[in-house]
């Protein structure tokens, strides 16, 4: 298996994203639903910013109360 690489400025990095478009995209549709829904529900202006802020950290508040109910 041959790895590409490509040109960064003057740096060249190997390409090795082939294969997580899935979860890209996951993650994706994920935070435009909680993005609209926190939308949704704000009053003002800074709520929505603040509703932003908080759709792109959830999945980490989720993944950290998930560890939590598995006592991990």
């Amino acid at each position: 298996m041959s790895e590409e690489k490509v040109k960064v400025g003057s740096v060249n990095v190997n390409n090795n994203w082939k294969g997580h478009g899935a979860w890209g995209g996951a993650y994706g549709l994920a935070f435009l639903g909680a993005f609209i829904y926190y939308l949704q529900n704000s009053d003002t202006f800074w709520i929505g910013v603040l509703g932003f802020l908080k759709a792109l950290v959830w999945p980490a508040f989720l993944i950290y109360h998930i560890y939590g109910l598995l006592r991990m």
